[in-house]
């Protein structure tokens, strides 16, 4: 538009007219041109930049529901491919037996004496020298036990076994089961079977094939916790419900990954929800991880979705990251007992969890074997 605008000020209408005239007679023509071609060019490229945004956003649309569609036909190809699962009785509560005794020489943290449940603790748990042997040593043992839990996962265990094979090897180390007497807590570990999302309550209820369980073990050694979970696979189990497994597995790891000293703690539930997003699962949001160590639920509270919590890690401190992934919807229900809680759909849901610990450059997982 340029050549338009140069045109028509020093070409024809000045080679006709002397300068007074133009000036006089032709100035506020030639003004009125100017300003509606330039008017025009403006309204121009609005409409090309418009177009071009419009097309752009078109092409970019196209792309992600591209992208939705190939995800869906994938997922529907697996499925129709996999091995054909058996349909699943929901969970109902069934006998839950006596809590199991305690020796007296066992130390046993402050809660066991009340039956109420302790408030969150507003302090975040740092830990010098002679903390992080403890926290090491705790944490070891929550995780050898939670190693022999798994290898009694097997059609016809009843989960009520599981919890007395767990609380005998407790008490066995020296260490007291830290759910034992949590906020009224009947048992020595929790067992959370298929919908059960957590703080499922072990009871004469026999594991069938195809069946999947979250063992969360907790102990309390020398006045520290260690705080683990996993979620096993029961007999011959389909391959979508594999799936959810390894995901949400590979959740935890991906959270962990991002931890160090002075990272973001809402960097751990964008990693997460950003690797669970990409096979369509549900990241529950309810449940959440914690400071532990001297005290079992501490700040930081750590999410496992997006948010925009504030506050960066700090070396030296010690927390669990526990994500929960759902194949269906992550709202859930939480029977009369206040602890087992399931996904409202009654579909499948897979946890996972480690005690960490901050370092200068990355995070110590504390709870492997």
């Amino acid at each position: 538009m340029a050549s338009v605008a140069a045109s028509i000020s020093s070409g024809f209408y000045g080679e006709r007219l002397s300068a007074p005239s133009r000036s006089s007679i032709f100035s506020p023509f030639i003004a009125g041109v100017l300003k509606s071609v330039q008017a025009n060019l403006g309204e121009q490229m609005c409409r090309s930049n418009e177009f071009i945004g419009r097309k752009r956003f078109i092409v970019l649309a196209k792309r992600l529901s591209g992208l939705e569609e190939a995800m869906r036909i994938r997922r529907e190809r697996e499925q129709s491919t996999s091995t054909p699962s058996k349909r699943r009785i929901p969970l109902r509560r069934l006998k839950v037996s006596p809590r199991l005794p305690v020796p007296d020489e066992i130390q046993k943290p402050p809660y066991v004496s009340s039956k109420v449940l302790p408030e969150i603790s507003s302090e975040f748990q740092f830990h010098d020298e002679e903390g992080i042997a403890h926290m090491r040593a705790a944490c070891q043992l929550a995780a050898r036990v939670l190693e022999h839990a798994g290898t009694l996962v097997r059609p016809s265990v009843t989960t009520n076994e599981i919890d007395k094979a767990v609380h005998q090897m407790i008490i066995d180390n020296g260490a007291y089961p830290s759910p034992l007497g949590y906020g009224g807590f009947p048992k020595s570990v929790c067992t959370s079977v298929n919908e059960c999302m957590c703080h499922g309550i072990p009871d004469s209820r026999q594991l069938q094939d195809g069946d999947i369980i979250n063992i969360d073990v907790t102990v309390y050694l020398n006045g520290y916790h260690g705080d683990t979970s996993k979620t096993f696979l029961c007999g011959n189990v389909d391959d979508a419900t594999k799936r959810l497994v390894k995901v949400t597995e590979e959740c935890l790891e991906r959270g962990i990954a991002v931890c160090k000293d002075g990272a973001l703690f809402r960097k751990i539930g964008k990693r997460i929800s950003e690797h669970a997003e990409k096979f369509g699962y549900g990241v529950v949001e309810r449940f959440v991880g914690h400071g532990v160590g001297t005290v079992f639920h501490s700040e930081p509270l750590i999410f496992h979705h997006r948010n925009e919590k504030p506050g960066s890690m700090v070396k030296g401190q010690t927390f669990t990251i526990e994500p929960i992934l759902t194949l269906g919807t992550t709202e859930c229900i939480t029977w009369e007992d206040n602890w087992t809680t399931l996904t409202r759909d009654g579909r499948l849901a897979a946890q996972f969890e480690h005690t960490i610990l901050i370092t200068a450059t990355g995070a110590e997982i504390l709870t492997k074997c």
